[in-house]
């Protein structure tokens, strides 16, 4: 059995506390590693290496700490292959979407190359009479991390390249079911330059969260995973007087319009409903269709592409559309959600339950569930299922889809399919909703824009990557300056004499 370690200070390090999770191989369900579960003692212990190493590191030029990102880019492009084997192997994700959870990462890092130019303050000359005033954006210190286990190469990107580009030393607290790919992240940045203890990895459970939000010295932490646990760590974090970003559930719309492309509409929700077994946080897992004929349509569209879908491991080849989701009891929640929506009442199309894949009748595989008539009361409808089953729900009129939408306690991303430039643009101006496609189905922000979601999906001011992050991790100081006059004049050459 392997045993995984902490990567603190440049070095693997076994764990100390004598606590262990079990990481398993979702696709066959047996444990395949070990990691350590860190003691309070334990976290402090990175906590005092970052510390005595960040001032250096915010010391250094930008550009030269650019250089390092830029290396950094290279190495990654380099072992494409070996970090998406291995988070595939933890995760249960297909190779090529593995493969694009590194990519989505890698070109956050490719924008905070750019950190000079982002890092710049502003100056006004004579504000007042021989006074200037200018502002500096200054790195925070010690930051930290705590990232979920659907995107565990992209997530952490996400966090700590802005965060290192700024000056600052972090700690990142990943999933503890798929924590290879983090540690093997972290040996590549030092890999690329980058100095000890500025980027370390510390693997555990709710102590460790616990021993992040409560330390003195950790200045921000960003967190992303499921709202109850946000909105405690939001409010533990700022409690103890921390810069905190937190980003929680969501419960995805898309809404087809009556003159919506129903190919391209059915293709859409396919790829969004059930890629990475629907356990993304931008998945889209209702479809909310204008009228009766509208959604009758796009069921005879939707069902023969659902029902021949390709479900298996992510070494049976590329022509795999999905895995596994992560652990049994994930599974079993699931499960449990899709009786729920049929003794509701909703009307469940394709039926995907008792699915077993032959040679992995102990992996957690789930077929994919389509539900038709589905009803705001209903819980498949308000909870976020997290798994291979889209919701089919039918509005009346396009108001009454955009009232579903708005309706909902989660507002992280949704999106619209429509051929009307008007219903578009009046979607998107009005929906209280983060990040909207149109006739876009996962409507996530390239690198250079920001990512977040309204209302329960996030809890914090500032959103992750693009220009917030290099807000979110520097403080702005503003200088006012005035020097003595007189000194401009020169010196004297003649004796000075008393008078």
């Amino acid at each position: 059995m392997q045993e995984l370690t902490h990567y603190i200070n440049g070095e693997h390090v076994k764990g100390t506390s004598g606590r262990f999770a079990d990481v398993m191989n979702p696709a066959t369900g047996d444990v395949q590693a070990q990691t350590p579960l860190a003691s309070v003692e334990e976290m402090n212990r990175a906590v005092d290496y970052a510390t005595a190493a960040q001032p250096k590191w915010a010391a250094t030029n930008p550009q030269r700490r650019a250089r390092v990102l830029m290396k950094f880019v290279s190495l990654l492009n380099r072992d494409m292959d070996k970090l998406a084997e291995a988070l595939s192997r933890e995760h249960g994700k297909t190779l090529p979407d593995a493969a694009g959870d590194v990519q989505r990462g890698l070109e956050v890092v490719e924008y905070c190359i750019g950190a000079p130019q982002l890092l710049k303050g502003d100056f006004t000359d004579s504000a007042g009479p021989g006074i200037d005033m200018y502002s500096m954006r200054q790195a925070l210190g010690v930051t930290a991390g705590i990232t979920p286990f659907n995107f565990p190469a992209m997530i952490p990107m996400w966090m700590f390249a802005p965060a290192i580009a700024c000056g600052n030393a972090f700690i990142l607290k990943p999933s503890e079911r798929d924590p290879s790919v983090p540690l093997m992240l972290a040996e590549l940045f030092e890999e690329a330059g980058l100095p000890k203890g500025i980027l370390q990895v510390v693997n555990g459970d709710k102590v460790a969260v616990d021993a992040i939000l409560h330390h003195d010295v950790i200045q921000s932490v960003g967190f992303v995973g499921s709202t109850p646990i946000a909105e405690y760590i939001y409010a533990t974090g700022c409690a103890n007087a921390k810069r905190v970003q937190c980003f929680g559930g969501a419960k995805n719309h898309m809404i087809i319009m009556p003159d919506a492309d129903m190919d391209q509409a059915a293709d859409a929700l396919v790829g969004a409903g059930y890629g990475a077994a629907g356990e993304r946080c931008m998945a889209i897992s209702v479809a909310v269709a204008v009228g009766d004929d509208t959604a009758d349509r796009l069921l005879e569209k939707l069902v023969p592409r659902i029902e021949s879908l390709k479900v298996g491991p992510y070494t049976s080849g590329n022509d795999v559309d999905y895995g596994p989701v992560v652990t049994a009891a994930a599974k079993a929640n699931i499960e449990r959600l899709v009786q729920t929506g049929v003794d509701q009442g909703a009307k469940l199309v394709v039926d995907g339950r008792g699915f077993s894949l032959q040679g992995y009748e102990n992996g957690f595989f789930i077929g994919p569930h389509l539900f038709d008539n589905v009803t705001a009361d209903m819980d498949i409808y308000k909870t976020e299922i997290f798994g291979p089953v889209l919701c089919t729900m039918r509005a009346k009129t396009y108001e009454d889809a955009l009232k579903l939408a708005m309706d909902h306690e989660y507002g992280n991303g949704t999106a619209i399919f429509t051929r009307d430039g008007d219903a578009a643009r009046d979607f998107a101006n009005r929906i209280n909703v983060g990040m909207v496609g149109i006739n876009v189905p996962i409507p996530v922000p390239l690198a250079y824009h920001t990512f977040g979601g309204w209302t329960m999906s996030v809890f914090g001011d500032l959103n992750q990557h693009g220009p917030d992050a290099f807000k979110f991790y520097t403080r702005t100081k503003t200088v006012t300056a005035r020097w003595p006059s007189g000194i401009k004049e020169g010196g004297e050459f003649s004796i000075p004499v008393m008078e």
